[in-house]
């Protein structure tokens, strides 16, 4: 387990200020435990917001998107309790960059109008603690431009490999090939304020994760202070 400093003065993040919640972006690429670890942040004083699980329920539970989701891919898109399949449209947007593209403008702006909702809501509420969100495309989005700090989780390839594996019933040639698709460690590694390596087991990984976000709440408040 290591934690590393990263360099992140070509994407600035948001002007310090005083009573408001401190905003941690947690980012990685499939297989690195990064949601694992945000979920373990979560206590009296840290938010957690799943951008993943917000996605969930906009196709799920949004009318507008369910009608475009059943208007492109067929009603049979949706199972009998009302979820979307989202293997089916995962499979078929995977080698269609226009679909994908639909797909993307449907579901994306939607995601962060509610992550921007709910920071609004606490910062409305006097909450001054932390809200941790992760979300795997923070970075395509620029959102991370929104957070006070941005803590990258990644973990060497074999590690990645072992649990989409056994999380996702892929085979290694699948992951392979999703993972050819995404970000590399070094790419997360350079757009983060600090890094995780997550070589040791969730256990180290919390540990670890846990003091990059003190130091960086401690640098916060220092910039806050320096301010005029």
């Amino acid at each position: 387990m290591s934690t590393e400093r990263g360099a992140s003065s070509a994407r600035p993040r948001r002007p310090a200020s005083a009573g408001t919640p401190f905003v941690l972006g947690i980012v990685g690429p499939a297989g690195s435990g990064k949601s694992t670890v945000a979920r373990a942040l979560a206590g009296p004083d840290v938010r957690v917001l799943d951008a993943d699980r917000m996605g969930h329920d906009i196709v799920n539970n949004d009318p507008a998107v369910r009608a475009a989701l059943a208007a492109e891919y067929g009603a049979a898109v949706y199972f009998a309790d009302g979820t979307l399949d989202r293997a089916r449209v995962a499979a078929q947007v995977f080698d269609d960059p226009a679909a994908l593209a639909r797909l993307n403008a449907l579901t994306h702006p939607r995601i962060l109008s509610s992550l921007r909702a709910q920071l609004a809501e606490a910062a409305a509420a006097g909450f001054t603690g932390t809200i941790v969100v992760d979300a795997a495309l923070m970075l395509d989005w620029g959102f991370e431009r929104e957070c006070d700090a941005v803590l990258a989780v990644v973990a060497p390839r074999e590690s990645q490999l072992a649990r989409l594996k056994a999380s996702r019933g892929w085979d290694e040639n699948e992951v392979r090939r999703r993972l050819a698709r995404t970000r590399s460690n070094d790419d997360f590694a350079a757009l983060a304020d600090e890094v995780v390596v997550n070589d040791r087991g969730e256990a180290d990984a919390v540990a670890a994760a846990r003091a990059a976000l003190a130091r960086l709440r401690a640098r916060r408040e220092a910039a806050k202070g320096g301010a005029p």
